[in-house]
């Protein structure tokens, strides 16, 4: 909003309304479109260290403006963020958002910090982020999260001055909901990859690196002979004891789908991934059933 030093012939000051922006087509609406962001707590923790930094209303802005729908794209790459927002101009803005990478040392030692706690260890390896990880983090020197305004890098291609304009902000808000899907890559962003990054655990579990040229000269494993069993064969290797043993269904409702985010074609109703995610249990219910009753 502005007002202009100026005033016409009936001396009355003129006001230059807010802009508004154009729709957005195919853009990435947000899951979340009512109270807080982000369901996970890595999520939640990047908006709440965001917030305390004192940005008041252009986050307020952003989040509208991730509600609607208005970032077209987002890819995030080892330490970027890159992202295309509808203004209100017909081309889209180019937003980048960079976090300062890990490096040699700092890497080291984050090893040493995560091979001291092997439950937290185990948990990353089966594709978890326990709260125990930011602590490992901040023993080897580097933090997880930002820590001041300046840790982050950030530019768009905006007439607006302000840092974070809306643009960026909107960003923000779609990036919590990239790491719910996703934690690994809050890690990307500090310019570690998943492979990478597993490997620094088993650095830090004390494992050495394999040498391809000794792995290479390794006898492979003899595998067992194959039992010659026709009855078995035709009975599909049904054996007197339960096949499926104790099969319960996941916790988590259609897990994949979560990591792919948000579906921008989606014009249900409710929304898709909870939509997905009932017909998922109650698919997963139906199969178990016909599995158990096989083996009855």
């Amino acid at each position: 909003m502005a007002w202009r030093d100026e005033y016409d012939d009936d001396r009355f000051w003129r006001y230059d309304p807010p802009s508004r922006p154009l729709p957005a087509k195919g853009g990435i609406k947000a899951r979340s479109q009512r109270g807080g962001f982000a369901e996970s707590w890595w999520g939640r923790r990047w908006i709440t260290v965001l917030e305390s930094f004192g940005l008041g209303g252009r986050l307020t802005r952003g989040r509208s403006y991730a509600r609607r729908g208005q970032v077209v794209s987002l890819e995030i790459t080892e330490g970027v963020a890159g992202a295309s927002v509808q203004g209100s101009r017909p081309q889209p803005y180019t937003v980048r958002i960079a976090l300062k990478k890990i490096d040699g040392a700092q890497r080291r030692k984050l090893a040493d910090a995560l091979g001291a706690d092997m439950s937290v260890a185990a948990k990353l390896i089966g594709g978890n982020l326990p709260p125990e990880v930011e602590q490992c983090f901040e023993q080897a020197g580097v933090p997880l999260f930002p820590q001041r305004i300046n840790d982050l890098k950030t530019s768009c291609s905006c007439p607006d001055s302000s840092n974070p304009c809306k643009h960026i902000a909107a960003v923000y808000y779609l990036i919590a909901e990239e790491f719910d899907r996703d934690p690994f890559l809050l890690l990307q962003m500090r310019g570690l990859g998943r492979d990478e990054f597993m490997a620094l655990l088993g650095a830090g579990a004390g494992h050495a690196p394999v040498d391809e040229t000794e792995a290479g000269r390794a006898q492979p494993a003899q595998p067992e002979p194959l039992i010659a069993d026709p009855q078995r064969f035709w009975r599909g290797g049904q054996t007197p004891e339960p096949a499926y043993g104790d099969v319960v269904p996941g916790e988590e409702a259609a897990p994949l789908a979560k990591r792919l985010g948000a579906f921008p074609f989606w014009r249900g109703e409710t929304d898709f991934l909870d939509e997905i995610g009932r017909l998922s249990k109650k698919a997963a219910a139906r199969g178990l059933e016909v599995l158990l009753r096989k083996a009855e």
